[in-house]
């Protein structure tokens, strides 16, 4: 199809789009609370909505002090018996598709309801969303005169009981529509080969020949796969074999460490970068502006949004509020109630809103990965900026890492230890060392107070990890691929021990 064609048929949906884009932007928290009222009459003749009497809520006020909060722990029983066949339990319409997570850290495997709805009115329309916003943005674009590279996760799809579990990527690979395999490499087949390394090298082999004008992927994944094509074609940088491509969209993990490696492998001054926040439970946000890394909230997926300040999260004076109370820089936990069927769920991650008018975020954590065992309250935000700076100051690069506290012993006070694998490591440690202690005090009051004189937290520990260290531990526990992660922070030293061992 010609290119000039196809972007008038893109801006003639985009046009129509912006139309109902417009509408949350202006009245963001009228079509929340609408939203809402429409799940809850959706699912008020499900044993949920009969056990909480859907049918007589009519507000938000009834909702909340109704229908408590829940995590995984809570949906397990009933998402297996969805899982065994059973229909109509937290969603009308049968739910056919479970995206498998454990998470980042938690080797207990989840499965995550995925409804028609979910997958139509939220992941796909975000991802045709996320088009529209960045050729809106980039008239010049040349998007359609090649193909989209998108690695996704490493598993295959399994049937049970007429249910099929997976990577969330690959039940979106498998229901995409006939045509989007035609713009976009490797082939479904080998997007959805379950042994990562021979994927890996498959991935290479059908894409070296094609015009790539895009990316899309986790960043730690997306760079192993680049270092690969430069490392079998002998180039010095990726515009050498794809001299079209023009974006790389994002999402999963935070971009901040992989920064400056990928400006090194793709050295073009006005190749962009677009972001994206979303997860097994549903697409959350984008970036709708070049040069950003703010995320717009998109309040019109079939996703209703609830907040958790983190100063009160898990204790006995636990806030949980609407969208329309949110205050600006403040940390919370998200709670979602969505079109698959999770009411009032907590999804473990943190956000802090930069604006309010419209509704962009930030992520900055989660709830479980972060340090706070002597009160410091260390998010991977606070961590993550503080080794950008470190890095660039250095002239360092970090290819992963992972901290967690050393526990007070006796009378010896407590630390942080780190275990960073570098690509390129700092000439002295112990600078790199004391210039990351005075970042991190310089972005957290808290983690400063405690350090202040050595009063409650000794200076950082920090290793340097070995080459292939954190991908040779997620191999050992069988994570390897698109939808795994390091964990960056933790409050005890479970993950930290085995990578010491492992390092040694």
């Amino acid at each position: 199809m010609p290119i000039p064609l196809v972007n008038s048929i893109a801006s003639w949906f985009l046009k129509k789009r912006f139309h109902q884009i417009e509408l949350f932007l202006k009245y963001p928290n009228e079509v929340q609370e609408e939203l809402l009222l429409e799940l809850i009459i959706s699912a008020k003749d499900t044993e949920i909505g009969k056990q909480y009497e859907f049918d007589s809520i009519k507000d938000y006020k009834t909702f909340s002090e109704r229908i408590p909060i829940s995590s995984y722990e809570d949906y397990q029983d009933v998402i297996e018996r969805s899982r065994r066949g059973e229909h109509n339990i937290y969603w009308p319409n049968p739910i056919k598709w479970f995206a498998k997570s454990s998470g980042t850290t938690n080797a207990k495997s989840k499965f995550i309801p995925v409804s028609t709805e979910s997958l139509e009115d939220c992941h796909y329309a975000a991802s045709k969303d996320l088009l529209c916003m960045y050729l809106n943005n980039n008239e010049d674009s040349q998007l359609f005169t090649g193909k989209s590279l998108r690695l996704g996760g490493s598993k295959e799809l399994y049937e049970e009981n007429g249910t099929v579990f997976g990577d969330l990527s690959a039940i979106l690979i498998d229901n995409m529509p006939f045509w989007a395999e035609f713009s976009s490499t490797p082939s479904s087949k080998v997007s959805l080969m379950s042994d990562w390394e021979y994927k890996m090298e498959a991935i290479v082999n059908e894409t070296i020949n094609e015009n790539v004008t895009s990316l899309a992927g986790v960043p730690s994944w997306m760079l192993v796969l680049l270092n690969n094509v430069l490392e079998h074609t002998g180039k010095n940088n990726i515009l050498d074999i794809w001299p079209n491509l023009e974006v790389y969209f994002h999402g999963g993990v935070s971009f901040l460490p992989y920064v400056d490696q990928y400006k090194a492998i793709l050295p073009r001054n006005e190749f962009r970068y677009y972001e994206t926040y979303n997860a097994s439970e549903g697409f959350f946000a984008l970036q709708d502006r070049n040069s950003s890394s703010e995320l717009l909230l998109m309040l019109d997926y079939g996703i209703f949004y609830e907040f958790i300040p983190m100063d009160t999260h898990n204790t006995k004076d636990q806030k949980i509020i609407p969208l329309s109370e949110v205050e600006k820089d403040k940390n919370y936990a998200v709670v979602i109630t969505t079109n698959a069927g999770l009411w009032r769920y907590k999804i473990g991650d943190t956000v802090r809103f930069t604006s309010t008018q419209p509704y962009r975020i930030k992520v900055s954590g989660r709830t479980k990965h972060h340090i706070n065992v002597f009160g410091e309250e260390l998010i991977i935000e606070n961590a993550e900026d503080a080794l950008k700076k470190v890095c660039k100051k250095t002239q360092s690069e970090i290819v992963d890492y992972t901290a967690a506290p050393i526990f007070m012993k006796g009378r010896e006070k407590g630390a942080h230890e780190w275990l960073i694998e570098f690509k390129k490591p700092p000439r002295d440690i112990n600078h790199f060392n004391e210039l990351l202690d005075n970042a991190l005090k310089a972005s957290n009051s808290d983690y400063e107070a405690k350090r202040y004189n050595n009063m409650t937290l000794n200076k950082p520990t920090i290793h340097i990890a070995r080459k292939q260290l954190f991908y040779d531990w997620l191999k050992q526990n069988n994570k390897l691929g698109g939808q795994h992660k390091v964990p960056r922070l933790s409050n005890n030293r479970e993950y930290m021990d085995e990578l010491l061992i492992l390092n040694s």
